[in-house]
C-alpha cells in the first residue's frame, strides 16, 4: 500500500470455486451485498415453488461468477475504499483517478518478479530501507510471523509451497527462505546508494529460473512499465494469446529480451 495507491497480487482459485455449495455461494454474497429475498428464505429452508428455486438458481449462478471475476473483486475492494476515504475527507464524488490496470502472470518468472516488484515498491519509493520495516507490504508480514511463529505463514496470504513439481501447486513455487534472500538482495541492488555495494553473488532462485543479475533487476526495477497485459516466456506469451484468439502478440519485445 503506497501513498495514492495500492499493488495486489491474487490467484483465483476456479477449481475451488466451483465447489461450492449453492448455500455457500450465497452466504459469502450476503457478505458483500444484501442480496434477494429468495435467496434469504433459501438460506433459512423455507418451502419455495419450483419457479422460486428456479430463480435463486440463476442467481447462484451470476454470483458464483462474480466472486471469482476480477473487474468484481476490484469494484467492492475500490467502492469500500472510497467510501471510507470520502468519510474521513468530509466530501463526495470521484475517488479514484481510473479503472485498475492488471497484468496476467503466466509463468515462475513473471511471478517472482511482479512479486518482488510489488514488495519493494516502499524502498524504490524511499519510504523505507529494508523490506522488514516496509509497511503494509505482504513481505513485512511474512518476515514478522517467521520471527514469532517457526515455519507459519499469515493466514491471509498463499503460502510459498517450495519448488513443487506441480503444474499448479496451492502456494508460491519457491520457498520462503529463497525469496527472502532473493527480496533483500534485490533491495540492496535497488538501493545501493545507502546499502553499500550490491553483492555479486546471485539468489539461488535466480539460478534455478534461469534469470541473469541484469534481466532480474531490470524487471525488479521497472515491471509495471516494461509489461503489459500478460507477462511470460515468449513460448507461454504465445501459446496463451493462441487460446484467446488474439491477432497480436501484445508485450513480445519485452517478454524476449527478460523472460527467455
Amino acid at each position: 500500500v503506497m501513498h495514492n495507491h495500492y499493488h495486489i497480487v491474487f490467484h483465483i482459485d476456479r477449481d475451488r470455486a466451483e465447489r461450492w455449495e449453492p448455500a455457500e455461494v450465497i452466504r459469502r454474497w450476503h457478505k458483500l451485498f444484501s442480496g434477494t429475498a429468495l435467496t434469504h428464505r433459501y438460506l433459512k429452508d423455507e418451502l419455495m415453488s419450483r419457479a422460486e428455486l428456479q430463480a435463486v438458481d440463476d442467481r447462484i449462478s451470476q454470483w458464483r461468477a462474480r466472486l471469482m471475476d476480477i473487474s468484481w473483486f476490484m469494484r467492492c475492494l475500490n467502492e469500500a475504499i472510497a467510501r471510507r476515504a470520502n468519510q474521513e475527507d468530509g466530501c463526495t464524488g470521484r475517488f479514484w483517478e481510473g479503472r485498475f490496470k492488471s497484468q496476467a502472470l503466466l509463468d515462475e518468472k513473471a511471478l517472482a518478479a511482479c512479486l518482488a516488484y510489488v514488495d519493494l515498491n516502499p524502498i524504490r519509493a524511499d519510504i523505507a530501507n529494508t523490506p522488514e520495516t516496509s509497511d503494509f507490504t505482504s513481505i513485512q508480514e511474512r518476515i514478522t510471523k517467521a520471527k514469532n511463529t517457526e515455519g507459519s505463514n499469515p493466514a491471509h496470504l498463499l503460502p510459498f509451497v517450495g519448488n513443487s513439481v506441480l503444474a499448479t501447486p496451492k502456494g508460491l513455487p519457491f520457498s520462503l527462505k529463497d525469496y527472502l534472500e532473493l527480496v533483500d538482495w534485490t533491495g540492496r541492488a535497488i538501493r545501493d546508494d545507502k546499502r553499500g555495494a550490491i553483492p555479486q553473488n546471485l539468489p539461488p532462485i535466480l539460478e534455478r529460473l534461469q534469470i541473469s543479475k541484469k534481466q532480474w533487476l531490470q524487471m525488479s526495477r521497472h515491471f509495471e512499465s516494461r509489461f503489459k497485459g500478460l507477462v511470460g516466456a515468449v513460448e507461454i506469451l504465445k501459446a496463451t494469446c493462441h487460446k484467446l484468439g488474439y491477432r497480436r502478440t501484445p508485450c513480445l519485445t519485452a517478454c524476449q529480451a527478460l523472460l527467455s
